[in-house]
């Protein structure tokens, strides 16, 4: 599928951008280092800077300490160290990543590469010209936002870049080393998260195709989840998994953490109108009704299938709604959103209950069950929910493109991270020793302990 909608030239134009990336100074000679061609001229909107700056923290609080937190409180105590610990190593390999090329790679324009012109370059891939952040000033913005300053739009997708790779680690929590962590997150960043990121929202063929997404249900979660599942398959089971009873240590800490989330989702959806307008007033209100339906469901499949809601499943169904409304948020009416986010409820528990039992893979915390089962429900309702009259871009919406989308983003993932986990295996190493899994992440890994109980 990838193939056929790169077109019959796509194999000639991804050697071609291979060759160059081994040449830099040949392919871009001619680029000018100044203005990038999706650079304009700042018109300060101060309202929407505002509102930009407010989502810009409230997204980061959902990585720091949000998820942390939330997948810390699930996994064992003898890893609860290592766990949140993975999360801020995450956002700050993102970090340096996104300023290095992640931000161009994502969001710049495509130079000529030999005969191929920069508008075909630019169906699928950014800007090597944007390296460091190269061009970039007080006075530029980004074409998609011009008036937003450049370095507050950095800034805020940078807070999306983080949590993606972030929510990954609960796939394989409580067995990957820290140094194969460390080095899967900056290649996945560059190699699979901006790639796609790019095809959706950069201005890459995805989003000129009218796939819908508007804030990150292929880009983020299915992304992850897809790349999530790989990791839990390519890494094998815990030790012990399936054979002995994997309690959550704290589910109070993953309350904390999943209240965190709920808000900082806020910032993550409505923020996504990138102005404090109509549009991002639905995306709120849809996102709060989305996730109370969602965990609403779960709580009642649970109560079916096991006779108790547990606090985690409540939380986790709250998750699932959130997840399942992203890509809808600010293209659906209320009625969309309730329906979107009832629906969630059973399909992710179903994924990440029964689905998993049934194919017998260690999901650790759920990365898959929750944003990849939940992402692509999201956004093949979103084909079928999106309305022109909450916001005009919905126009055209339909199933089959957003089915086309999903397979193009699962099937980059799926390959790419694949082929990311090889590398890592044979330089950094993925999984810990036998001994380090049974005692625990946190004393072997990071020297630190919890105090006994």
């Amino acid at each position: 599928m990838i193939l056929t909608s790169l077109g019959r030239s796509g194999l000639g134009l991804a050697l071609a951008v291979g060759a160059s990336a081994l040449v830099p100074g040949a392919a871009w000679a001619a680029a000018t280092p100044a203005l990038l061609d999706h650079q304009a001229v700042l018109e300060l909107d101060g309202a929407a800077t505002s509102w930009i700056l407010t989502s810009t923290a409230l997204v980061l609080l959902m990585t720091l300490p949000g998820l942390a937190l939330f997948y810390g409180g699930m996994v064992r105590r003898k890893n609860v160290i290592a766990t949140i610990t993975q999360s801020l190593g995450v956002a700050s390999v993102v970090t340096l990543a996104w300023f290095i090329a992640g931000y161009g790679l994502s969001f710049g324009a495509g130079q000529p590469v030999g005969a191929y012109p920069a508008a075909e370059i630019n169906q699928y891939i950014g800007s090597f010209q944007a390296l460091f952040l190269n061009g970039v000033t007080p006075t530029t913005a980004h074409s998609l936002a011009p008036g937003l300053p450049e370095y507050l739009w950095i800034a805020y997708q940078l807070t999306f870049a983080i949590i993606t790779p972030a929510l990954i680690a609960g796939a394989f929590a409580e067995r990957i080393k820290y140094s194969g962590l460390l080095l899967f997150t900056a290649l996945w960043t560059l190699l699979v998260y901006a790639p796609i990121c790019h095809w959706v929202w950069g201005g890459g063929f995805l989003g000129a195709a009218g796939v819908l997404d508007f804030a990150g249900g292929a880009v983020v979660h299915v992304n992850a989840g897809v790349a999530g599942l790989v990791c839990a398959i390519f890494l094998g089971a815990r030790k012990g998994y399936g054979q002995e009873t994997i309690v959550a240590h704290n589910p109070v800490l993953t309350m904390i953490g999943a209240s965190l989330l709920l808000v900082g989702w806020i910032g993550f959806n409505a923020g996504s109108a990138w102005t404090a307008d109509a549009i991002a007033s639905v995306a709120i209100l849809n996102t709060i009704l989305a996730a109370m339906a969602g965990s609403l469901t779960w709580k009642i499949v649970e109560i079916i299938d096991k006779r108790k809601p547990s606090l985690i499943g409540v939380l986790s169904g709250l998750i699932a709604g959130l997840v399942a409304i992203t890509p809808a948020a600010g293209l659906v009416d209320p009625k969309g959103a309730v329906i979107i986010g009832l629906a969630s409820g059973p399909v992710c528990y179903a994924a990440s209950v029964w689905i998993k039992k049934l194919l017998r893979y260690d999901d650790s915390l759920d990365a898959f069950g929750i944003h990849g089962a939940g992402g692509i429900l999201g956004a093949l309702l979103t084909g079928v929910f999106a309305s022109a009259a909450v916001n005009g871009v919905a126009e055209g919406a339909t199933v089959a493109k957003q089915a086309w989308g999903l397979g193009i983003t699962i099937g980059w993932s799926a390959v790419a991270t694949f082929v990311i986990l090889v590398i890592c295996k044979f330089t950094t190493g993925l999984r810990v020793s036998a001994e380090q899994e049974a005692d625990g992440l946190d004393g072997h890994l990071h020297g630190e302990v919890l105090d006994p109980a």
